[in-house]
């Protein structure tokens, strides 16, 4: 890759289909092996990845994701046009959950998503209006 040269890749993330979920994230997985990450960090980016995935599919009708590969950093945007967060400093907290009962009965909304996000990215920005939507920045260190 040329100096200042990055590349861009956009996933749909179907909002109505639990069973496709992390598809998107499967799909970044393997592009970061191909591009020849190291498997540590190409494993970060793939959890925060899932994370982001499931979050749009719970609350948000699903969304769009583009990651952004450059020399020297990965970065992630997720994006949807769902109800936005309420309260962003409350759902950051490990444990804290607004997914309704029958997404709980499938084993997901244990409110680890936002933490787990912030957790493996090196930065993680949030910006989200409540009635139009959630933006979320993740970015990742290479080497």
């Amino acid at each position: 890759m040329a100096a200042n040269e990055e590349l861009n890749f956009h996933f749909d993330v179907d909002g109505n289909d639990f069973t496709s979920a992390g598809e998107a994230s499967v799909k970044v997985k393997k592009l970061m092996r191909q591009l020849g990450f190291s498997p540590e960090l190409t494993r970060r980016v793939a959890i925060a990845m899932y994370e982001g995935e499931i979050n749009m599919v719970i609350h948000a009708n699903g969304g769009v994701a583009d990651m952004y590969v450059g020399e020297d950093q990965v970065r992630i945007v997720l994006a949807d046009t769902g109800p936005g967060i309420k309260d962003v400093a409350a759902a950051m907290q490990e444990g804290y959950s607004t997914a309704p009962d029958n997404i709980r009965a499938l084993g997901f909304g244990a409110g680890m998503g936002l933490p787990n996000m912030k957790n493996y990215s090196d930065e993680m920005n949030i910006d989200s209006v409540v009635g139009k939507g959630t933006t979320i920045e993740l970015k990742f260190k290479v080497g």
